[in-house]
């Protein structure tokens, strides 16, 4: 026995010992198949780094900075010589400094770094195989490339979604494949797995850092403010690889360097191409323009940003027949990424000096046009903006009472605007002042109407602020934030009245309605103790709360934890009506809420609802599959939202009128951007597509029949709207409109126009089509003129709500939310 238990000693201690001295192993050897042969979990991904890790402690650095919403660990793995991997500190903190984000002299060598991110996408699979690879072949073979640079490797941004494809293609896939694109293996069902737990696409998302995975990379990512920053995506089964340079339009703030080096890099990626006979592309379709890509986001903040598209996705499988009938293997779509990835590093070795010097001078800002941005509004829209920049290191200061002239946001011209030591500014010459202009730019110069996303994002108009872009340096001072975070006890009070102006005050109701405290809302503006108080004002009165045991004690608790002001009244008779007892003074019934999923809906406008009840307002939300639709009892709902899709399904007959009799009884039912075609095409209710005009120039309608073939793309934008803002007229006495001023800056991303309602209330609508930021083309912009754009039906004893523009789009257009929480809070809410 006792020698059993001295050989068992003996052989665990010999199991360590081979985990701490193991050799490099390859992909295939490690995973027991050839890579590309199978589809490799994430866990497996991770086990391999970490025995990467373990082979090569003295050149691997495996950093755990997060997890997703799954509980999935996200990494990254810093990989360079002994001695750098020794050094990698002072590495990070002089680049800091040549980037002026720290002080003090540079004391190291000029070393390059350059960030690999592979799979933002998750089904777009070939870039988190191709990781393993490429950091197996840096390793083994490029060692003269790490003596001057730092590699760091992110093997998966999005391992929720990659799990979601992965394991639904381990279950479905043939094996070795199907290459018949029409099999089950090619046809991933919804939501796929491009996005991630809450469907938002995260290639969109690295500026506004809605979502986990964001916030998390960005604190790692503004540690190293890498040098060259490479994408991996894929792109449909039947394009060509894709590399650098990029399309126009280029933003202007990209300097001729970057877009100088990127050509080099193509160059470089071309010869290896060439040398194999692969086919690529170059300059076309991938632009640099909107701010928060994987390509531009690094691009504004000093890197070489670059996108790279490999056919494939979710389509390709383990293998597909292309249109040209070759079958395209995820071997060959993995060794293509791998090619790319060291040729990435391969520059950045042989231009490590020139790298240094072209980052450093990147972030000289002393000669912006305009020298500070100044913005003021409600505090709370003012502490998410503060949010959003602390998120990324850029820095700001308070103003002090005075009048600045400039450019005013809210009147699209040069005027003057007067601000309080509450506003905040924000100046260009600080390091990261290109992504100053950048993000608020009042219009960002356009050198190319043809481009891949929306064209207009600027701040001020997303945040609902008015705000003064100033040609002069506004001075400004530090002031630290603030918490109260300290418990008071309420005042002694009839009742107590809370301002509704932001998404702050619809979390606060969204949490008292949960813990049982009864709330009423002002449904017209009354004055009590001297003090005013405008629609929408919520209220909370000792009487109604009785029954609630230690009210006043869960009250002052949740008013700490919301960091609300409640101004008490000490009485119910208003010194202007209506008293506390009106009418107009509506107890809030607490909604429950459904939305609707599943094939036929956006996936990522789904994954805005599903993540703005859940995440932002914390209210408890169920969601329905669209294809039980018929078979679901509607009236166990409130409240059910269809977001942006194609509901063809609902216009049959039957479909319409289950939905229309549920609205009768009661139900309110919201509907998103093309949800919206449902009404418009029944005669049951008033939302009607406005009727395109004719055209008035016969002579250039003819002309447009002629025109030749390769003018037809550039011609027909003048149809579209490719994300732009307009100011809309608001009604701010209907409820779902509380909160809001008279106008609101709505970003359009169609052309899409629905005539004014006949019944109903056009509460939010457009009277001319002034652009005030992003391209829109000409007849776009004559057929939305004198449209509605926010609007409720009543329709029995429920309502239809219209919202033409999605006021939720990537969780980032701030000053939209508070519409959604106004139509499930207020909007013909009664409280029956």
């Amino acid at each position: 026995m006792k020698q059993f238990i001295y050989m068992l000693i003996i052989s665990v201690l010999m199991i360590n010992a081979s985990l701490f001295s193991q050799e490099l192993m390859s992909p295939d050897k490690f995973l027991g198949y050839e890579l590309g042969t199978r589809t490799t979990p994430h866990y497996k991904v991770v086990e391999y780094f970490k025995a990467v890790e373990r082979a090569n402690p003295n050149q691997v650095q495996l950093t755990n900075y997060g997890k997703t919403n799954e509980l999935r660990e996200l990494y990254v793995a810093v990989i360079s010589s002994p001695e750098n991997i020794q050094n990698l500190e002072e590495i990070k903190e002089n680049n800091l400094i040549n980037a002026g984000i720290k002080t003090g002299n540079a004391t190291t060598p000029d070393i390059a770094i350059v960030w690999l991110s592979y799979n933002v996408h998750g089904n777009e699979n070939s870039a988190t195989e191709a990781s393993m690879k490429t950091i197996y072949s840096l390793l083994k073979d490029k060692q003269e490339w790490l003596k001057n640079t730092v590699v760091i490797i992110d093997p998966c941004l999005n391992p929720d979604g990659y799990d979601r494809y992965v394991n639904w293609f381990r279950q479905t896939g043939r094996f070795p494949f199907d290459s018949d694109v029409q099999a089950r293996e090619h046809d991933e069902p919804w939501p796929r797995g491009r996005p991630n737990h809450y469907l938002f696409d995260l290639n969109r998302d690295w500026m506004w850092a809605t979502q986990i995975e964001t916030q998390s990379r960005l604190k790692i990512y503004n540690q190293w403010m890498p040098h060259i920053h490479a994408d991996y995506h894929e792109q449909g089964i039947n394009d060509k690889y894709y590399f650098a340079p990029a399309a126009k339009p280029f933003h202007e703030i990209i300097t001729p360097w970057q877009r100088e080096f990127q050509t080099q890099i193509g160059k470089n990626n071309a010869q290896y191409f060439d040398k194999e006979g692969l086919l690529y592309f170059t300059r076309e379709r991938f632009d640099l323009f909107y701010p928060s890509y994987g390509d531009t986001y690094p691009t504004y903040m000093g890197a070489i940003g670059m996108t790279y598209e490999q056919a494939g996705n979710s389509r390709g499988g383990l293998g597909v027949m292309t249109k040209e009938k070759e079958v395209l293997t995820l071997v060959e779509r993995i060794n293509n990424q791998t090619i790319t990835s060291l040729s990435n590093v391969e520059m950045a070795s042989k231009n490590a000096t020139k790298l240094n010097e072209e980052f450093k001078a990147f972030f000289q800002n002393k000669n912006a046009k305009t020298k500070s941005y100044v913005l003021k509004g409600h505090s709370e829209k003012l502490d998410a903006l503060t949010s959003l920049l602390d998120k990324h290191d850029i820095k700001y200061e308070h103003a002090s009472d005075q009048t600045l002239s400039g450019y005013n946001y809210a009147s699209g011209n040069s005027s003057k605007m007067k601000v309080s030591e509450s506003a905040v500014v924000i100046h260009a010459d600080q390091p990261k002042g290109k992504m100053v202009k950048a993000l608020f730019e009042p219009n960002a110069k356009l050198e190319d109407s043809l481009t891949y996303d929306i064209t207009a994002w600027s701040l001020p108009y997303a945040y609902g602020l008015d705000a003064i872009a100033s040609a002069n340096k506004v001075k400004g001072s530090a002031k630290e934030k603030t918490s109260n975070a300290e418990e008071k006890a309420l005042a002694d009070a009839y009742a107590y009245v809370i301002e509704w102006n932001s998404m702050a005050d619809a979390k606060f109701l969204s949490a008292l309605l949960q813990q049982g405290i009864k709330v009423r809302f002002a449904e017209k503006p009354f004055t009590s103790n001297g003090n005013k108080f405008q629609a929408g004002s919520l209220i909370i009165t000792q009487r109604d709360n009785d029954a609630l045991k230690d009210f006043t004690q869960q009250l002052s608790a949740l008013v700490t934890a919301h960091q609300q002001i409640l101004t008490p009244i000490t009485s119910g008779f208003s010194e202007t009506t209506p008293d506390i007892g009106s009418s107009d003074i509506k107890l809030i019934h607490q909604p429950k809420i459904a939305v609707f999923g599943g094939e036929g809906v956006s996936s990522l406008s789904y994954g805005e609802v599903w993540h703005y009840f859940e995440q932002e307002l914390k209210y408890p939300i169920t969601s329905l599959n669209l294809e039980s639709y018929a078979y679901l009892d509607l009236d166990k709902y409130d409240v059910i939202i269809l977001p942006n899709g194609n509901y063809s399904s609902f216009v049959k007959a039957d479909s319409l009128k289950k939905i229309e009799t549920w609205i009768n009884k009661g139900g309110r039912l919201i509907g998103i951007q093309r949800a919206l075609n449902i009404f418009a095409s029944s005669k049951s209710f008033s939302l009607k597509r406005k009727k395109k005009e004719s055209e008035e120039n016969s002579k250039e309608k003819e002309e447009e029949k002629l025109m030749p073939y390769a003018k037809r793309e550039r011609h027909s934008i003048s149809n579209y709207i490719t994300g732009a803002i307009f100011k809309t007229e608001i009604d701010n006495s209907h409820p779902l409109a509380f909160g809001y001023d008279q106008n609101y800056f709505s970003l359009k991303l169609g052309a899409s126009a629905y005539s004014f309602l006949d019944r109903g209330y056009n509460v939010g609508y457009l009277k001319n089509n002034k652009v005030y930021s992003g391209f829109a083309g000409y007849k776009a912009k004559k057929q939305i003129e004198n449209t509605l754009v926010f609007g409720e039906e009543r329709k029995g004893q429920g309502s239809a709500i219209y919202f033409v523009d999605n006021i939720l789009f990537r969780g980032f257009w701030e000053n939209g939310k508070l519409f959604m929480a106004n139509s499930v809070f207020f909007v013909n809410n009664d409280g029956d």
